[in-house]
């Protein structure tokens, strides 16, 4: 076996770890068991998720306290009006409480239409398919037109270069299932998956060697997704939490680390 696939699941079993994802949007969805919740938490924690992670927490909280514990009833149950009042006060940064209200009130539509959101992005899944980025973007457009385009910043333009780090990041709690992703979502295999590319896993794929373009964008993305696919084909996205918490927390040694990667790359 490749020396830097050792290393990599040595460094899984260290940190994917529940005891180190706070502070993590990710927590909020260890409270829903029901599968229609989760993916309706999922959805909205990691559309916030940008910011100071205190203030993102913060966020997150506060829309989750309007909808009650079981924010997937309370959508199907009440009219866009009274979403949209109960709504009323909220603001994050560059997010107002009518594009909170705007994404809620189209997951509504798409749950009332469909089912639940996971048929919702079933839905772009194309024959052939091997990659979730294609069906990922058709989701994005649906919620767009379902929105009536009213979300802001709350979601990417699906038709920039982003690498839609957020979007990715859902699907990486939804799709994959172990100690840390609680998982509920069937519709795509782990192999798809795209490593949400936020600022830690852009340094930590530069310094890994694992892409050399400076741009965070989508194309980044996926080359990063592929030195990891060489490593873990049948789940490329498994060790984006473990090797996040290196950039993110000041108590992992990452520099340690990289050397260690560094040495084993160039042996």
């Amino acid at each position: 076996m490749d020396s830097r696939s050792d290393m990599l699941e040595n460094l899984y079993r260290e940190l994917n770890r529940r005891a180190y994802v706070h502070p993590d949007p990710l927590e909020f969805l260890y409270r829903y068991d029901d599968p229609a919740d989760r993916e309706v938490v999922a959805l909205l924690a990691s559309s916030l998720a940008f910011g100071q992670v205190e203030q993102i927490l913060h966020s997150v909280e506060a829309v989750l306290d309007r909808l009650g514990p079981n924010p997937a009833k309370f959508l199907v149950g009440t009219s866009p009006g009274q979403i949209t009042r109960r709504l009323r006060g909220f603001k994050y940064r560059f997010v107002r409480s009518e594009n909170v209200a705007a994404l809620l009130i189209a997951l509504r539509r798409i749950i009332k239409k469909l089912g639940s959101i996971e048929v919702g992005f079933a839905r772009g899944i194309r024959p052939g398919d091997q990659a979730a980025a294609p069906a990922a973007m058709a989701f994005l457009g649906l919620l767009i037109d379902t929105s009536g385009n009213k979300c802001g910043y709350l979601l990417p333009s699906p038709t920039g270069s982003s690498a839609c780090k957020r979007l990715m990041l859902m699907l990486r709690w939804l799709v994959r299932a172990d100690a840390v992703d609680p998982g509920g979502w069937s519709c795509i295999d782990p192999a798809w998956l795209v490593v949400p590319l936020d600022t830690h896993m852009h340094r930590l794929g530069l310094a890994m060697g694992l892409t050399g373009r400076k741009s965070a964008d989508m194309q980044t993305a996926l080359e990063i997704t592929t030195g990891f696919r060489q490593l873990a084909p049948a789940d490329p996205a498994k060790y984006d939490f473990a090797l996040t918490r290196l950039g993110i927390r000041k108590d992992m040694n990452a520099e340690k680390f990289l050397a260690n990667w560094t040495a084993a790359t160039n042996g």
